[in-house]
């Protein structure tokens, strides 16, 4: 309703643009929290109690759909640890009572002002796919897994939104009907084996600094 009247559209996803008038789309990528990209590696360790001689391997399961992600992860723990350190923000209600104090493991139902921290810590990230979710990893530039929730669950936008940063080299994708614990492993492996090839891509992405791209296009636009 609002495109004929605007000048610019602003979007997050190169796929998007050939929906849009071309002479008013713009690949901007989506706006984050700037706070985000205040995080402190130290700090991250320190808050979760882990050291620094071994790599951090994030996962965000989030609340809606979480148990999927949640589950997988905790499967294959005992396999994990020898090689990573896993933080593990599993959504409200979700805390496995019977891993408190495993040593290298540890899980919060919800992290708010130290998330930068523990972002800045991780070396891998696994999360689901909201645009928000990704575009910080991508701002993050954090080699991520991504699974999606399944189109059954919903409107098959994660799904969207990870095959594109998948295409774009950002991200890799694992699907739920996917998951089992050798093919989990073996991603998350792999993954970590080959983030500075994520990382690079990431870097050249043009959905990095959407605040600044968008500030100057409503300036140029004044």
């Amino acid at each position: 309703i609002c495109i004929p009247s605007a000048l610019k559209v602003c979007c997050n996803f190169p796929e998007t643009l050939k929906y849009l008038p071309s002479d008013k789309a713009v690949l901007t990528g989506s706006p984050i929290r700037e706070e985000l990209l205040q995080g402190d590696r130290l700090s991250g360790l320190t808050y979760a109690h882990l050291t620094a001689s071994k790599p951090v391997l994030l996962v965000i399961g989030g609340s809606l759909g979480s148990v999927a992600v949640n589950t997988a992860v905790r499967n294959i723990l005992p396999r994990l640890l020898p090689s990573y350190q896993v933080i593990h923000i599993c959504g409200k209600g979700n805390l496995d009572e019977s891993l408190i104090g495993t040593a290298g493991y540890v899980q919060y139902e919800y992290v708010d002002a130290p998330l930068k921290h523990l972002f800045a810590a991780a070396d891998i990230v696994i999360s689901r796919a909201g645009a928000n979710s990704i575009c910080e990893l991508l701002a993050l530039r954090k080699p991520n897994l991504l699974i999606p929730l399944s189109a059954s669950a919903s409107r098959g936008d994660q799904i969207l939104n990870a095959r594109s940063f998948e295409r774009q080299g950002f991200s890799v994708v694992l699907e739920e009907e996917e998951l089992n614990k050798e093919v989990l492993l073996n991603t998350i492996n792999t993954l970590y084996e080959n983030r500075d090839a994520y990382i690079s891509a990431m870097k050249s992405s043009q959905q990095q600094n959407s605040i600044d791209t968008i500030v100057d296009l409503i300036e140029s636009l004044t």
